[in-house]
């Protein structure tokens, strides 16, 4: 029988200090491109669109990780990487367009960051960081043991986010001088990207056996809970197993979920793809436009 998953509270539901945290970082971008701006050298004034897409991105991380499909992501693999796939997928994309550029050269230019930022942000070492440390994730024997510890699920969850951010960087950022991929090379990088994430996908969706625990067995599965139920609510529910909140069986549930990733993968690249097919083509024209003007130049005379 199916519970609700309101029996575990408002904390457990909606992380409320989640939340005040993410509103403190709301408050201060808008201070920093707002009232602020003016205590930073060469900083400019920030557009609507930027400022609207940072939004975006702290209401989708809340999202992910603030209401309750984070809870639900414990409880079923199909909400689990539904929240993956937001989270790194989507979330970064947001970050990076709404920060304006010349905070970006604020933050990337300092002295700890430039060399730490300019070398995982190189387009290779970029897509083996972040595909390399998704998939790991995802091999049950880590993946059930990260779900033991809240500290050691938090490090993990921020090394992953990190590595996304540096897998989109080259591809979305609107810094000239850090513009490496030419319309060409970021047609193949997506490409290489969606490769490359295949296998974790397939392990997941084609597998014979619901391999993860934490999502099949009661002990692993209320470890995974306590990472974001408070014990003392978890010692008042009488509580016996994942599937009284999952209508799928495990291996269901599991096939669901990497689909479910796989799905939202590819939609994501197809709009970046075409995003980029159609830069990359406007500027060829520009081009052209350009060397036909500097031909007729000189019979003007």
């Amino acid at each position: 029988m199916e519970m609700s998953i309101d029996i575990f509270g408002f904390r457990a539901l909606w992380s409320p200090y989640f939340l005040v945290s993410l509103l403190i970082v709301t408050i201060l971008y808008f201070m920093i491109v707002g009232p602020w701006r003016h205590r930073f050298s060469h900083s400019e004034p920030t557009s609507f669109k930027t400022k609207i897409q940072f939004v975006i991105g702290i209401i989708i991380l809340y999202f992910c990780k603030g209401s309750p499909l984070d809870l639900l992501g414990h409880m079923t693999m199909t909400a689990h990487m539904t929240q993956m796939a937001v989270l790194y997928l989507i979330v970064p994309v947001f970050f990076i367009l709404g920060v304006p550029n010349w905070l970006w050269r604020k933050i990337i230019n300092a002295r700890i960051i430039k060399p730490i930022f300019n070398f995982f942000t190189k387009p290779l070492i970029a897509l083996v960081l972040f595909n390399g440390s998704f998939s790991l994730y995802h091999i049950p024997l880590i993946f059930d043991f990260v779900k033991t510890n809240v500290f050691i699920h938090a490090t993990t969850t921020i090394v992953i986010f990190i590595a996304a951010f540096f897998m989109w960087w080259p591809l979305i950022n609107k810094l000239e001088e850090w513009n490496t991929l030419s319309g060409l090379k970021k047609v193949g990088y997506i490409f290489a990207d969606g490769m490359l994430l295949t296998p974790a996908c397939a392990l997941i969706i084609f597998s014979d056996t619901a391999m993860y625990a934490t999502y099949t067995e009661l002990g692993s599965w209320m470890n995974a809970l306590e990472l974001c139920v408070p014990a003392s609510t978890l010692a008042s529910i009488n509580l016996t197993g994942p599937e009284m909140f999952n209508f799928m069986p495990p291996l269901e549930d599991q096939r669901t979920g990497g689909v479910i990733m796989k799905i939202i993968q590819e939609f994501v690249y197809a709009i970046l793809l075409g995003k980029v097919f159609f830069e990359w083509v406007r500027k060829e024209r520009e081009d052209e436009k350009l060397l036909d003007e500097q031909l007729l130049k000189p019979q003007t005379n």
